[in-house]
């Protein structure tokens, strides 16, 4: 797919990630991108303004993605204003913080909170857009993470949630081919505010800093690394079902 001139909707676009793929998309010349949120208001409002100092036509929108019917006015919104959506990025996510021997800590309200953002989200916004997809022969992204991959993050809810995620994208690149593609990125830790504004910056360094030493590349990922991944998987018009890992080689070594 030739980015130029296209239009993308990116859940969670506000920040991070999303706000990383965001600039990453407009930088390759798409006419449009839409930047879903929940929470975070202002900096996607501070998102939108990057992108239009990049000559990008942006709008910040709100709607939470484990809402079926909200994501399905979204959809219809993008493409009243638009006439068309070429990229979708699945960038929402959420998580909840319960160390893994603590299974009482995974109470079902847990369960629904993080399946629903992480998991549903992702396949409501799928299914909604589907069919604008279809028109343009577009591509889908969804971000999950190597604990979706192994036994480790911030919660087995969330490793299950992204696991699924994984398997949802193997499914769905059969269930919407040949017109749509649909691949995934699985980060490590990435210096993003979610993980920083947790633990703080230092002890984030002292942690960053331990898992590079068993990384082949010795480097922690930044959000606009992520967004290269992402970016390259929306360009590559002859792969579908895949994942890329992102964690500088980490994952060869746990």
């Amino acid at each position: 797919m030739d980015m130029n001139g296209t239009v993308a909707v990116i859940t969670g676009g506000g920040t991070g990630i999303g706000a990383a793929v965001a600039e990453s998309l407009a930088r390759k010349g798409a006419a449009a991108v839409v930047v879903n949120y929940s929470r975070s208001a202002d900096e996607a409002r501070d998102t939108v303004a990057r992108l239009e100092s990049l000559g990008c036509a942006a709008k910040a929108v709100a709607a939470d993605v484990s809402d079926d019917a909200a994501v399905r006015r979204l959809a219809a919104r993008v493409h009243a204003e638009h006439g068309r959506v070429d990229a979708l990025v699945c960038n929402a996510g959420t998580t909840r913080w319960v160390p893994f021997p603590d299974l009482e800590g995974l109470t079902d309200e847990v369960w629904r909170q993080v399946m629903g953002v992480n998991l549903m989200g992702a396949f409501h916004c799928a299914r909604a857009f589907a069919p604008a997809l279809r028109e343009t022969r577009g591509a889908i992204v969804n971000v999950a993470s190597v604990a979706g991959l192994l036994a480790t993050g911030s919660s087995i809810a969330y490793g299950v949630s992204k696991a699924a995620l994984l398997q949802l994208t193997r499914d769905l690149a059969v269930a919407l081919g040949p017109e749509i593609r649909v691949n995934a990125v699985a980060p490590g830790m990435v210096a993003t505010r979610w993980h920083i504004g947790r633990v703080g910056e230092q002890v984030f360094s002292e942690m960053a800093a331990k898992e590079e030493l068993k990384a082949p590349l010795r480097r922690t990922a930044r959000p606009d690394h992520i967004a290269q991944l992402v970016t390259a998987l929306l360009e590559s018009d002859l792969v579908t079902g895949e994942v890329l890992v992102g964690d500088g080689g980490r994952h060869l070594q746990y």
